[in-house]
């Protein structure tokens, strides 16, 4: 869970601007939108195959290029 903490003196300002970053660094946001609705298992194999695919596509590019 993300807290932010204010003193007296601390501007509102301030604290969303480092509510915001603490967010985005735990990754909360990410969860949200991976966990936004349902995905079928099959949509998931598919998924994973799809990125398998792209992740050994761009590997051989890139040992074509250095050869």
């Amino acid at each position: 869970m993300v807290e932010v903490r204010l003193g007296d003196d601390d501007r509102i300002e301030n604290a969303i601007k480092v509510f915001k970053r603490k967010v985005q660094k735990a990754g909360v946001l990410k969860d949200l939108k991976k966990k936004g609705r349902y995905m079928k298992p099959s949509e998931a194999r598919q998924l994973k195959a799809q990125a398998a695919r792209r992740r050994k596509r761009s590997s051989q590019r890139s040992n074509s290029r250095s050869k």
